[in-house]
């Protein structure tokens, strides 16, 4: 991300990416964790409530390295929420574990869409009031990059690799001893994969999966809109 806003741009352009991804950072991703939190209560385990988790306090979530990554790259992570999955009222205690973890990135699609309508909102505000141009743009830059870092960490969250979510809901899906297997090498996938993200690599197949699930999106939320003209 950073290497894109200083290779060339607006600065509106700049300063807008860079302060919506500082909301995200501080008041979305906490949402991201507390889905986690709550949805793990709710199915009977009390740890993240317990380890004070079920909150949106960012100073509980917020992790430095991770936080730092969503400026560089445009995804990054929060601290885990601790669950016991062995607490879970569930009959099926991994797939209680599947539903916690997709809390998360549900939760990041659904501000997603929350700040695309809130763009298409004031697009429509803009075209029948006589909000000054200069205000109607900042507004749409900052409900557009906020709706799209929300989208990619939900596509990067649900990679199937741990310790991201979609590892745990890859738990549910295939044999224990095979997740378990995968489980021992978490440190080195981590690692390799924060590699791949700083140099570039990983973030193309990431950039185009979450492009396509924005323009898909944003075209739903905004359809009633472009009816009524």
């Amino acid at each position: 991300m950073l290497r894109a806003l200083f290779s060339g741009g607006e600065p509106i352009v700049i300063i807008m990416q860079l302060l919506s991804t500082a909301f995200v950072v501080f008041c979305t991703l906490p949402v991201h964790e507390y889905a986690h939190a709550l949805i793990a209560t709710k199915l009977g385990d009390q740890t993240a409530r317990l380890s004070g988790r079920l909150t949106l306090s960012p100073l509980a979530h917020i992790d430095i390295f991770g936080a730092i990554m969503i400026f560089i790259s445009g995804v990054g992570y929060a601290k885990p929420v601790p669950v016991n999955m062995y607490n879970l009222k569930t009959k099926n205690k991994k797939l209680g574990m599947a539903l916690v973890a997709l809390a998360g990135p549900v939760s990041n699609l659904i501000m997603a869409a929350v700040f695309m309508l809130l763009n298409n909102i004031c697009s429509v505000i803009y075209v029948h009031t006589a909000m000054p141009e200069l205000l109607a743009t900042i507004i749409a830059y900052f409900f557009y990059f906020a709706a799209s870092i929300n989208v990619s960490l939900a596509v990067f969250n649900l990679i199937p690799v741990p310790p991201l979510d979609g590892s745990r809901i890859l738990f549910a899906l295939i044999p224990d001893k095979y997740y378990y297997t995968i489980m021992k090498y978490e440190r080195q996938i981590m690692i390799v994969m924060l590699v791949l993200l700083l140099t570039g690599i990983f973030s193309t197949p990431i950039s185009l999966l979450s492009d396509l699930i924005y323009n898909g999106l944003n075209t739903l939320i905004s359809l009633p809109f472009r009816l009524i003209g």
